[in-house]
């Protein structure tokens, strides 16, 4: 499985990729807002940083316009990936986006007959939210399972991007289940070094070895 970070603070993809585990990123105008600089400026540095996808997002809600703007965004670097609501316009800009040979991840999807649609117009990516899920009492890893089951009934190549990973244990889940990528904050994918168990032992080795004669 496949781990992206979920941000646009350089500072963060620099030090998790030092981490040695990363394989791309995922943006939206959330994180680009967070990051406080301009859109195109903040994506070209990305890419230059990692090389792997880079999702970066349309804003349009339109066909026409969401194309218009995957074309300027595809153009920046090879690894951009567009991402695309899942709504009937979006799915419409997928189908021609698709056939131009311009990655796509189509996002905010919350049921699998959704991911079927994305599948079937030759989305790159799907990004089911499961923390958003969970959030209204809904379980959001099932979303994600089905998705596995319908794409593999039927041999799509659309690879499966688990999103608004909320803790480590949604990580793990997204694993067993078989998810091409799971894309997560800095914070969670540090936790996932962490276990009281290992600093202990990491402790107790480190005291011991003073007591070998030098």
């Amino acid at each position: 499985m496949e781990f992206f970070i979920d941000t646009a603070k350089v500072d963060e993809i620099k030090e998790a990729i030092s981490w040695g585990i990363v394989d791309g990123v995922t943006t939206n105008p959330t994180k680009l807002a967070q990051a406080g600089r301009p859109l195109m400026e903040v994506v070209e540095e990305i890419c230059q940083i990692i090389d792997g996808p880079v999702s970066v997002e349309a804003v349009s809600t339109q066909a026409g316009p969401i194309i218009e703007e995957a074309r300027k965004l595809a153009a920046l670097h090879e690894n951009i990936v567009v991402k695309v609501p899942l709504i009937k316009e979006g799915i419409k800009a997928v189908k021609v986006l698709s056939a131009e040979g311009i990655k796509t991840n189509v996002t905010l999807n919350f049921s699998p007959s959704q991911a079927l649609l994305a599948a079937k117009v030759g989305a790159t990516y799907v990004s089911p939210f499961v923390g958003r899920l969970d959030e209204i009492s809904h379980q959001g890893m099932e979303l994600a399972q089905q998705i596995k089951t319908i794409y593999d009934n039927y041999g799509f190549d659309t690879k499966i991007i688990v999103s608004a990973a909320r803790h480590p244990l949604h990580v793990l889940e997204a694993a067993l289940i078989g998810a091409d990528v799971t894309t997560m904050t800095f914070e969670i994918m540090d936790a996932l070094f962490k276990h009281p168990l290992t600093d202990l032992g990491l402790e107790m080795f480190l005291d011991d070895w003073k007591k070998v004669p030098q």
